[in-house]
Parts: structure tokens; sequence; C-alpha cells
């Protein structure tokens, strides 16, 4: 790492309590999609202290923002979440599962460190072109709400918002350190909500329409649906309202949650329109009328080599933290806290080269080791992992690359009270700085080595030309709306 590159990310330590401090509140604010006007402001105010021009709202989302410097080019785009999960609040720092407020909300995914650490990296590469000066390029850091359940990075894809950038990069809390690569699935989020007439159960039951009837006889017909889909496709759902407690009342409302996924756009959307179809079919059966409310829907991500290999090289040069013994208590603790851990090897590459398994194997003494304290190799690949996110659709408009770093201990999984308790703790906080730097230093890259960017351009291009370009599964006219609301 050349001398220059360690002074500006040597800023990173220098702001780290900002950073750490706005980790810590935003994980106590510990607001859900869409509803994280606490965080968004937050933000707002340390961005336009720190001499970014702020734009909040941003993209008529409430909580989202915009916060850019610099000019001309190139443009580096840095991605930002912080929304939270129902269900897990949890005390900081506990080895045992204590709410700090019934059935409140927690951090379960890390958002909050995301968040923090993104905008760590993107007050380095402000540092770094001040001195450049005018005219040597520009950061653009993005807040985007709602990545558990708004997918508002696909709102802004299909709104052109990240054409103005030529790269960008993000991060995400995990229990290893490693560069990602690969794809996920397409997913769809769609709400029915089905309307009968009320009427005695018993005493007039011709006189009723049953919602729930429809509800129930929609997921009958998915199941009938799922022997003749295409391979690696899922479809999950949840019955959100069953209309009422009482059973000898026909149920006048009913409403359910359906989430459709597929490795490409093209074909979850085609798996979405026989759904629907289902749905509609059903509601003739009960002669019930049935409403359908897009919720969201996020595409596969679109794996950038050259983007990933930078980030590697940079991760080698950023020093790996260390442990006290009291941290590596706690870690231990939480570690032996998780009762069905699971038995593969940390890491994503792990089922794919025998090589990294080998490495990763002897690295964490057969699975065992509490902290993975080392920087696992990296391996390119375009093989599909079954969960989903909305990066993938900033993938699809420009080159993106991501990280992980361990900012909680081994085998502790996600969605987890372990992860929140360990969000708000010294360990997360040095994984966290960690990963500001490894993203400002390649963003530094970036826009030193232009050839370096270019190919990851022309890689992007190829992929683009070879899957057909960019087929957003966010209808026009479509907006962010908040999860589970009844219709």
């Amino acid at each position: 790492m050349t001398d220059g590159k360690k002074q500006v990310l040597q800023y990173i330590d220098e702001k780290a309590k900002v950073f750490t401090d706005a980790s810590d509140q935003i994980w106590d604010f510990a607001e859900l999609s869409l509803r994280e006007f606490q965080s968004g402001d937050l933000y707002a105010k340390l961005l336009t202290e720190e001499g970014f021009e702020v734009e909040h709202p941003f993209c008529g989302i409430e909580t989202a923002f915009r916060a850019s410097f610099g000019s001309g080019k190139p443009v580096i785009g840095i991605l930002a979440e912080y929304d939270a999960l129902t269900g897990l609040s949890q005390e900081a720092g506990s080895i045992e599962r204590k709410e700090l407020v019934a059935d409140g909300n927690g951090h379960g995914c890390g958002h909050n460190l995301l968040g923090a650490g993104a905008m760590a990296a993107a007050f380095a590469l402000k540092k770094y072109l001040e001195q450049k000066g005018a005219g040597s390029g520009k950061v653009v850091f993005y807040g985007c709400p709602g990545e558990e359940g708004a997918a508002t990075k696909a709102f802004m894809a299909r709104d052109g918002v990240f054409a103005e950038c030529d790269a960008a990069l993000t991060w995400h809390p995990n229990s290893v350190n490693q560069v990602t690569s690969g794809t996920c699935n397409t997913c769809i989020q769609t709400e029915y909500k089905f309307t009968g007439i009320a009427s005695h159960a018993a005493g007039a039951p011709d006189k009723g329409r049953s919602a729930l009837d429809a509800v129930e006889l929609m997921n009958i017909g998915v199941q009938f649906l799922r022997e003749h889909m295409p391979d690696g496709c899922r479809i999950h759902y949840s019955i959100t309202d069953a209309g009422g407690d009482s059973p000898n009342v026909v149920q006048p409302r009913a409403q359910v949650l359906y989430m459709v996924r597929a490795i490409w756009a093209r074909e979850a959307m085609a798996l979405q329109e026989r759904v629907d179809k289902i749905a509609l079919a059903a509601s003739m059966m009960t002669d019930t009328k049935m409403e359908k409310k897009f919720i969201d829907g996020c595409s596969n991500t679109v794996p950038n080599k050259v983007l990933e290999s930078l980030l590697w090289e940079n991760f080698n040069e950023v020093e790996m933290p260390s442990y006290t013994d009291e941290e590596m208590a706690y870690a231990k603790a939480l570690f032996d806290s998780v009762e069905m851990k699971d038995d593969s090897l940390p890491g994503a590459a792990t089922d794919e080269s025998q090589e990294i398994y080998d490495f990763v194997d002897e690295k964490t003494n057969h699975g065992t080791r509490v902290m993975n304290d080392f920087l696992i190799p990296y391996l390119y690949s375009e093989k599909a992992r079954m969960g989903s996110t909305d990066v993938g659709d900033v993938s699809w408009c420009v080159p993106t690359a991501q990280i992980n770093t361990a900012t909680y201990p081994s085998k502790t999984p996600g969605h987890s009270w372990q992860n929140v308790s360990c969000g708000r703790t010294s360990i997360a906080h040095k994984a966290m700085l960690q990963a500001g730097k490894v993203l400002a230093a390649a963003a530094i890259d970036l826009i030193e080595k232009p050839e370096v960017l270019k190919a990851a351009k022309d890689e992007y291009h190829a992929k683009m030309k070879r899957y057909g370009g960019y087929l957003c599964p966010v209808p026009k006219g479509a907006v962010p709306v908040v999860p589970g609301e009844k219709m």
C-alpha cells in the first residue's frame, strides 16, 4: 500500500469514534424497513457536517439519502443500509438471550455496522479527493433503506439513479473475511387481498363468501405448481390476515404475502404471472374479490472479477483486527450459545474449491475456531446462492463488488440474537472500520488506475451483452411500501 493511500486511510482511524458512535446510535434506534427516520436524519447530519452535498429524502423515499463530494470522473458509488429486523431486541454484549424491549426490533443483520462502515469509506475517499483537487473524481454515498423488506435499490435502479456511477462498492457484516462472488436469486414479493361476505357459518352459510377459503385454495394451487417450476425456483408465503378469530363467522377478508424466487428476472417474472393466475382462479372459485399489491422485487447479482480482484488485493494490505482476551472470552461464550451450529466450514467458496476448503479447514481447526481472524482466499464464481439482495440491481446498472468482514463470532447464524448482541461491541467496531478501509483503498485505486476501471467496465458490458441487459423486476409506477400493512 502506498504511503499516500495509508495517509488517507488513517483518516478513518482519526474519525473512528464518529463511525462507531453512528453505528451504536443506529443499533439503538433499531428502525424497521422504510421507518428509519432517525437513522436517515443522523446520516444526513453527519454527512452535511463533513462537507458532503446531501439530498434527504431522496428518490421519493423519505428515509433515503444521496451524499456527494467532488467533480469530474470517475464517479464511485458506495452503498449503505441501516434497517433492522422485528423480534430481535437484545441487550448489547450479553452472552444470553435478553430482550432489551419486549417484542422489539434488533440489528440481526448488522446493518447498523454496514451503513457506518460504508460511511467511513466515503469519508476517506472525500479526504483523498480534497487532496487531489477539483475535477479528480466524485464519491456518491447512497443511503438505501429497507433492504430487509422494501428493496429500495431496485426502485432506484429502475429510475436510473446509479447511471451516474462508473463503479459501486459495498460490504456486509459476516462471520468471515472474504470477497464475495457468485450470484443469487431474483426475488419478487406480492400481497393478495381477498374480500368476501360475512355470514353466520352455521345459520346462513350460503349467504357468505369466504375470503379465507380463497387464500387456502390459492395456497393449494401453488403447492401443485411447485411440481412444474424450473429447477432452482422457490416460492414462500405467509398468511398475514386470516380474517378473524371466530370460526362461526364466514371470514369476509383474508390476505396472504407471497415471495417468488428464481435466478433470472425473466424466470421469476414468468413464475409470478402463474401465481397471479392462481390467485385470480381462487377468487373465482370462491366468488370473492381479489386485489394484488406489488411489495418489492430485486435482481440476482452480476459478479465482476476485475472489481472483486481489486478488493482482494486491498483486503490483503489492510491489517486484520486483533482481539483482547476479554473479547475472545465473550466471542467464545456467544459461539457456545449457538445450539444448532452449521456443520460446514465458514466461507462462501469452501464448497467450490478443494484448495480453499483445505486452507479454511486448517485455519479454523476443522471449523472450531471462535473468531475467523484471517482472510479467505478469493475465488471468482458464477454459482447461484439461494438468498437475495437488492445490491443485485445495482450490479445490473454498473460494475459492482462487495466484501464481508468478521463482525461476529463463527457459526453464529444470520438474523440471530447473538449478532445483535455483538453488533454493539468492540469486535464489531474493529471489523466495521476494517471494511471501510478496504472499500476506500479499492476506490482510490479505481481513480488512480483508469485501466483497471476500464477493464471492470469491459467485463460488465460483455456480461450485459451475454445476459440481454437489465430487466428490472419492479414495475413502472410501483413505489416502496411498508411490508405487512393491511391493504
